[in-house]
């Protein structure tokens, strides 16, 4: 067991040697998510709108 001031040092070395995004890097991952976050959700309500449909006929519901 290491004590908490070498776990700090050794946590402060690792930190170092990570290379982090740039911020142009992280705005376009960002802004990537998003598009594919509004692209599931319209595929997803796509599915759901013609699933309602398609029971919606086989069970009779909602004709008057």
């Amino acid at each position: 067991m290491t004590k908490p001031f070498e776990f700090l040092q050794e946590v402060r070395a690792e930190t170092s040697k990570v290379t982090w995004p740039s911020r142009r890097e992280t705005l376009l991952t960002t802004v990537m998510v998003l598009a594919m976050v509004v692209a599931a959700m319209a595929f997803f309500f796509a599915v759901d709108q013609g699933l309602r449909l398609f029971v919606g006929l086989v069970l009779g519901v909602g004709r008057q």
